[in-house]
């Protein structure tokens, strides 16, 4: 299983990105997918996560700001990220759990800044 994350940059503050992450290999659906940011000098922390039915569940941090959604015949998940913040600024992981297996992929950075 391989995850392919994408999406990121630089944007201002108050600006939106759309996080995009594809699973592939050989499955036939994905349970659990989601998002993990980790900003220098700190832990990798869970940004939000949606299960394979839909339901989803954020941080109290990006809520209202971030919403995150899926596609399973796509075997994608996205996260819209609005309102952007300079504390926003980190690695985003996407992480995906197949099978009862963890997987994450490679990050891709996130700059929030004027």
């Amino acid at each position: 299983v391989q995850l392919q994350a994408s999406g990121g940059g630089l944007v201002q503050p108050g600006g939106s990105l759309r996080l995009s992450c594809v699973a592939s290999g050989s499955i036939f659906n994905v349970n659990g997918m989601g998002w993990y940011r980790q900003a220098p000098g700190k832990q990798r922390e869970l940004v939000a996560g949606i299960n394979s039915g839909g339901m989803p569940n954020y941080a109290d941090s990006v809520k209202g700001r971030f919403t995150i959604s899926r596609d399973n015949t796509k075997k994608t998940a996205y996260l819209q990220m609005n309102s952007l913040k300079p504390e926003d600024t980190a690695v985003y992981y996407c992480h995906a759990v197949v099978y009862g297996m963890h997987y994450w992929g490679k990050g891709t950075q996130v700059t929030v800044s004027s």
